[in-house]
């Protein structure tokens, strides 16, 4: 008999909501291209920036500041370049600062030389350590070019949030620029592009109940946009040309008004049951460690270790229980390694860490069944350390 599966890998990715799917349903229907000027590419356009307002509200944003890309990791490549202009004149950033626990799509410096691209540390919490960033700032050779830096709102592993505002007023200080990587974020808290004093910000659909294969780079204005990415027809105002991925963009746009509405009672529910997960887990292996408990994270994600498990190990033992989690980020063709934020965090990485991610279709039945899994598994690992 075929095991009735739960899906706890939220911030892997979301799946497709129902608003967003009976949006792309509609956008199938529509034959237009939305470059074109006739009355059915008209129709395409409006429902283009329909979705364009719908994301930037998402984020407090201006709609003309949107730009949709294929993906976050487009966006990041998008905008982590040393190429950049001011209106007409050209302007040099010199030297990306990144924390050491961002996502593999910003870590890799975009466009960057490997050598301009500096790692800031973070604490053993795993928050960037601003104290660090402040002083690598200030020895910062401004007669080369101006810094950007690059922090995530919230940590796709643990789930923390990160001083975004402070480490931009550093950046903002220090005469550079701030990127922020609002993929984990969207949907989980309210985000406002102002009020984190973020240039730009990445977002990815799928990661809130739209489609895979869209993402957006939004702006805080158009006078200093990077050097395009792609180019060719000029669609996105320049900015990212080829056709859009319309009916996807459609449906990221029914996504991002989708996770807006009623967020903070959301999110709430989730933690609640997320923090329910946790005691049990508590419960079943007293010497379970989760991650970032000390500090602010966002209430749908929990990243722990049960000491004697391996990830790999323990992704396949959840996974033979029904559950669907995972060790971490998703964005390695399903390799299973050594957590890097860990590595930053200051904590040996080959005890290893699973991830658990809820989402608003969770329910108190799977956080039972969830335990039940942890239970089993911890019970194994108890007897298989006994017999050692």
């Amino acid at each position: 008999m075929a095991i009735n599966r739960i899906y706890l890998d939220w911030n892997a990715t979301a799946p497709l909501a129902a608003p967003a799917r009976a949006a792309m349903l509609d956008a199938l229907e529509l034959p237009g291209n939305a470059s074109s000027v006739h009355g059915e590419g008209r129709a395409a356009r409006a429902a283009v920036d329909k979705a364009r307002r719908q994301v930037a509200a998402l984020v407090g944003a201006e709609p003309a500041h949107v730009t949709f890309t294929s993906g976050a990791t487009e966006a990041a490549n998008h905008v982590l370049t040393p190429e950049f202009r001011m209106g007409r004149a050209p302007l040099t950033i010199s030297r990306l600062y990144v924390s050491a626990i961002e996502h593999p799509a910003i870590r890799e410096g975009g466009r960057f030389d490997t050598a301009d691209v500096t790692e800031v540390p973070v604490t053993r919490d795993g928050i960037i350590d601003l104290a660090a960033l402040e002083n690598l700032l200030d020895g910062h050779d401004r007669n080369a070019g101006l810094p950007m830096v690059a922090v995530m709102l919230v940590n796709n592993e643990t789930g923390i949030v990160q001083p975004v505002a402070e480490a931009a007023a550093l950046a903002h200080a220090h005469g550079g620029l701030m990127v922020v990587d609002a993929v984990q974020a969207a949907g989980r808290l309210p985000i406002d592009i102002n009020a984190l004093d973020a240039d730009f910000l990445i977002l990815s659909s799928h990661k809130i109940g739209g489609p895979k294969g869209v993402g957006a780079l939004v702006s805080r204005g158009e006078a200093l946009m990077p050097k395009p990415l792609i180019r060719g027809g000029g669609q996105e105002k320049g900015h990212r040309s080829g056709t859009e991925n319309f009916h996807a963009v459609v449906g990221f746009g029914a996504a991002a008004e989708a996770a807006l509405e009623g967020l903070a009672e959301r999110n709430a529910a989730i933690g609640v049951l997320r923090d329910r997960l946790e005691e049990g887990m508590r419960r079943a292996a007293p010497d379970v460690v989760i991650h970032g408990t000390a500090v602010p994270r966002v209430g749908n994600t929990c990243f722990f270790t049960l000491p004697g498990l391996k990830s790999e190990t323990g992704q396949i033992a959840f996974d033979l229980e029904g559950v669907a989690l995972s060790a971490g980020s998703a964005c390695s063709s399903g390799k299973v390694g050594e957590s890097h934020v860990l590595t930053a965090m200051g904590h040996d990485p080959k005890l290893g860490a699973l991830r658990i991610s809820l989402g608003p279709d969770t329910t108190q039945e799977d956080i039972s069944r969830a335990l039940a899994a942890f239970s089993k598994i911890a019970a194994r690992r108890r007897l298989a350390g006994e017999a050692a």
